[in-house]
């Protein structure tokens, strides 16, 4: 007799997140009294401002406590149309254009369920954040990868691209600055993934959520601004990383209103709406500039990514340039010989440091680490000194 009694072959058939895999093992080693330096997912160390978590007291003690509209409050949307409007010189409508979501991941699955139908193709980069693939095979896509090559200082060549562009492709998920290599792609490199996109008419999922992080003067760059793009560009981004705000799952989506419109339907069904006080302290974090307290946390994660890169670079058998953005580094370990699994398998089980494999981001990823820089100055410290014993015994 067949067994009826299995899960589906979508969850079967896929992989664990490597990422967050990797961060709760460091929490169990925690939590039965191990010191573990964990460097593994991309999570900032300090706390929420304190001006944040205020205004969400706030809003409770109010008895903002119910369900919201699944668009999201008008007053948060309303709030991230004049970000946009200050920050990115995008105007967008917001009863329109604009929808609140519980983060990018959250926002990414609801734009794919709109977009995608089993069986379609969406161009992914190589190496990619590892939730992009899992969350296309789920809703019946198939994910292409194009490779991002060092040779290339890890961005598309366009000839490449093309080649893996069929008749079954329907999307471009592109993500900048970029995890885990730190790329921050500039206008070139927007405007020639744009002319892709509008000579095979296909869309582009802009995943933004570490925009505000950017290394050595550089700036963030939004593709949905480059001529004929508007139309085609769903743009995506949370306060998880540069608000520090993790645990609070807020977000949103920006794009054109028919596709908006979608994301509305699917969201009264899935989630119902974001949480309300959340929503209430989100929306004062998008109505002004950052905060001193918060530019204070922005200059600190670039001395300390500066600072690890060059340990690294100091390291015999490691490469590691400073990336252009995000809190993190790439780091090139292909010159000790020994697969990344194995060394942050090692590494973790040696020395209780815990880092990310590079093949968990794709097959091109092999032979590389990431290193997450945002936590304290004596971990970043403590953490690198046990690298490096750990290199030295290989």
């Amino acid at each position: 007799m067949e067994d009826i009694l299995k899960i589906s072959d979508r969850v079967a058939n896929s992989q664990a997140s490597s990422t967050v895999g990797i961060a709760d093992i460091v929490t169990r080693l925690r939590e039965s009294g191990e010191k573990v330096y964990d460097f593994s997912a991309a999570r900032a160390y300090e706390p929420t401002p304190g001006y944040i978590v205020d205004e969400a007291i706030k809003a409770m003690r109010a008895g903002d406590t119910h369900q919201t509209m699944a668009r999201g409050t008008t007053e948060y949307r309303q709030a991230i149309a004049e970000k946009l409007r200050r920050e990115n010189n995008i105007i967008a409508d917001p009863e329109k254009e604009i929808i609140a979501t519980m983060g990018v991941k959250q926002g990414l699955t609801i734009c794919f369920l709109a977009l995608i139908n089993p069986g379609d193709e969406v161009i992914v980069e190589d190496p990619c954040f590892p939730s992009y693939k899992q969350l296309i095979h789920y809703l019946g896509g198939i994910p292409v990868a194009v490779p991002l090559n060092v040779e290339n200082r890890f961005r598309w060549d366009r000839d490449e691209l093309e080649s893996r562009i069929s008749s079954k492709t329907k999307a471009i998920l592109l993500n900048s600055p970029q995890n885990p290599t730190g790329v921050v792609h500039t206008v070139k490199d927007l405007e020639m993934i744009a002319s892709v996109a509008i000579k095979h008419n296909l869309y582009i999922l802009s995943d933004e959520v570490y925009e505000r992080l950017t290394w050595n003067g550089r700036r963030h760059a939004n593709i949905c601004n480059i001529q004929g793009m508007k139309e085609r560009t769903v743009t995506l981004t949370s306060l998880t990383k540069s608000f520090s705000m993790g645990g609070w799952r807020i977000g949103y989506v920006y794009g054109p209103e028919k596709i908006i419109t979608s994301l509305y339907k699917l969201q009264q069904h899935l989630i119902t709406s974001c949480n309300s006080f959340v929503q209430a302290a989100a929306a004062l974090v998008f109505r002004e500039p950052a905060t001193e307290e918060v530019l204070s946390y922005w200059k600190e994660w670039e001395k300390k990514t500066l600072f690890v890169s060059n340990e690294l670079n100091n390291i015999p058998g490691i490469s590691c340039p400073m990336p252009e953005g995000a809190f993190f580094v790439w780091a090139d370990i292909r010159k000790l010989r020994i697969p990344s699994q194995k060394f942050v398998e090692s590494l973790l089980r040696e020395e209780k440091v815990a880092l990310v494999h590079g093949s968990s981001f794709g097959e091109n990823g092999e032979g590389y680490i990431r290193m997450t820089c945002s936590k304290t100055w004596d971990d970043n410290k403590r953490g690198l000194e046990r690298i490096r014993k750990f290199v030295e015994r290989l």
